[in-house]
């Protein structure tokens, strides 16, 4: 805790962080001595910080669930030269793939915030990595994660790996590898993009062809230990990618936890805030959950969820009335007469 504004962020807790160092130098608690009141602890109000900075702050998507996810403002961008193109060219959309609920027949999708379907999970997540190499705006990256200094296979790389972009096909069998050996869940997912997100926004980083490969393990990495309560060990990693050694696996997750500030708590407004926007992007590029007829079986299901909930709630609500009437022993209800004028 020490003469610092947070224990969290200090001068010394990252080497890739000066700009907030710097300006953090300025909030130094004093300690002078008094001769009255001995050591002056300064108040907490004294102690703010600049409403610039705790803008800066504010608008990080994976810490407030109010700041729009830097994938989906990534994404646009493409949506609409798409839409654009399409209109200028009279391109028809093709056959309706989407199924529609009817009078006879009722459609519903069985992804839902708590229980997300894995395999589109996985196809959102993927594509939204995509997107952030497609549309990053440089190449700023840090030797942990180049793969030219740090393979991940025997396989000599290409000269060119850093100027050639990978498909999303390429991206999505890479993470579904990994997700099915290690027998993660969809929930995994979302979280390996929120860790991914504020590695790049608080290391100032950029995910690109040379380092997405070590970032996205890194991030499945920290996602898998702190989700699952079974976390995958890392040596179980180098199981799935044979040429990887523990000792890198470790480095690696060092300065993956030094550049989040060992800041790998998600809220669940953050991580439902990710999940719809997830959601939206799959819209977007024609990606649809899986859609199911209701069955009888799923129908008695929900109904008796539904009920469930109401008696839960019908109990909350009497509970909240009696401590309203704590009085209703010293003094009784009086209900008085309508006056109709």
């Amino acid at each position: 805790m020490g003469n610092t504004v947070s224990c969290c962020v200090s001068p010394s807790g990252s080497p890739k962080l000066p700009r907030q160092a710097d300006r953090l130098e300025d909030y130094q608690i004093n300690t002078d001595l008094s001769d009255d009141t001995g050591p002056y602890l300064q108040h907490i109000s004294d102690r703010e910080l600049p409403d610039d900075f705790n803008h800066s702050l504010e608008s990080n998507p994976s810490d407030h669930a109010r700041a729009s996810t830097i994938f989906l403002s990534k994404s646009q961008t493409d949506v609409r030269d798409k839409r654009k193109s399409n209109h200028i060219n009279h391109v028809s959309p093709g056959p309706l793939s989407k199924k529609y609920s009817s009078c006879s027949t009722i459609f519903i999708d069985d992804s839902t915030v708590s229980q997300p379907n894995l395999k589109s999970t996985i196809k959102c997540v993927t594509l939204a990595i995509y997107y952030h190499i497609k549309n990053r705006d440089s190449d700023r990256s840090l030797d942990i994660f180049d793969e030219k200094k740090h393979p991940l296979s025997r396989e000599q790389v290409p000269d060119d790996y850093s100027r050639t972009d990978p498909e999303h096909k390429l991206i999505y069998r890479f993470v579904r590898t990994l997700f099915s050996a290690a027998q993660l869940t969809a929930e995994c997912a979302i979280v390996t993009l929120v860790y991914l997100e504020r590695l790049l926004t608080y290391a100032e980083l950029d995910i690109c062809p040379c380092n997405w490969k070590r970032i996205v393990l890194g991030a499945i990495l920290l996602a898998s230990k702190v989700w699952d309560d079974q976390a995958v060990w890392n040596v179980d990693y180098c199981q799935i990618l044979k040429d990887i050694t523990v000792e890198d696996m470790n480095e690696m997750e060092r300065h993956f936890l030094e550049l989040l500030q060992f800041n790998i708590n998600v809220p669940a407004s953050v991580y439902a805030k990710y999940y719809f926007d997830l959601r939206s992007l799959a819209d977007d590029n024609n990606l649809s959950f899986p859609l199911e007829p209701l069955s009888n079986e799923r129908a008695q299901k929900l109904e008796a969820i539904s009920r469930l909930c109401e008696d839960k709630y019908k109990d909350l609500s009497r509970a909240a009335m009696r401590r309203s009437f704590s009085a209703d022993n010293l003094v009784g209800i009086r209900k008085s007469n309508a006056v109709l004028s």
